[in-house]
């Protein structure tokens, strides 16, 4: 690289580092953060574990409610329960196999008030809430209990909502929303779901 091709370069990341440092210095209120990882591509459940992983790893205690799943094993609670990592799973499977909205919303609220109570301690520092879009969207969880329990959280607690089609109102409210695209699965290609990388 010639002195004048390395002298823009430095430059070019001098802007970088002096941007960077600017917002780093702005961004001073210390909080809970909330989570939201939507959208139609894979990988919203595996980012929620692995910002649980992230946070046991500093030492930090975490709760993890699982909604739709939960009939088989799980790769993620295999290992973090171990690591003390609290679990409630509604454990009745996919909803479009049940097909018993009776049963399945009384599931989900004996889930949700486990997460009632996660939600209001504050020796919790992450609590996962997998797939609860799907239980707000079907009615099976009130959306307003479920923003309500949210706002009224310790102020130093972190939430992460995972699945599909999360309600505006959440994503409104959220400090950090990502939106997982789908650009290609290898299930529409007819390929079976891997044990360890898909489940």
């Amino acid at each position: 690289m010639s002195d004048q091709a390395q002298d823009r370069h430095k430059a070019r990341q001098q802007k970088v580092k002096e941007n960077v440092d600017a917002r780093i210095a702005a961004a001073q209120k210390e909080q809970g953060i909330f989570l939201v990882i939507t959208g139609n591509g894979k990988g919203k459940s595996t980012s929620g574990f692995g910002t649980i992983t992230r946070a046991v790893g500093h030492g930090q205690r975490c709760a993890v409610a699982q909604f739709i799943k939960g009939t088989w094993e799980n790769g993620e609670r295999n290992v973090l329960e171990k690591l003390g990592v609290e679990f409630h799973v509604m454990a009745t499977g996919f909803t479009w196999e049940t097909q018993n909205k009776t049963t399945d919303t009384a599931a989900a609220q004996l889930v949700w008030q486990e997460c009632v109570t996660m939600l209001s301690d504050p020796s919790l520092n992450v609590v996962l809430l997998d797939e609860l879009t799907y239980m707000t969207n079907f009615g099976y969880i009130d959306l307003d209990e479920v923003i309500s329990a949210i706002q009224h959280r310790p102020p130093m607690q972190s939430v992460i909502i995972t699945g599909r089609a999360a309600h505006r109102r959440l994503i409104e409210m959220a400090d950090t929303v990502s939106d997982i695209k789908n650009t290609k699965h290898a299930f529409d290609s007819g390929i079976k779901a891997l044990q360890g990388v898909d489940w």
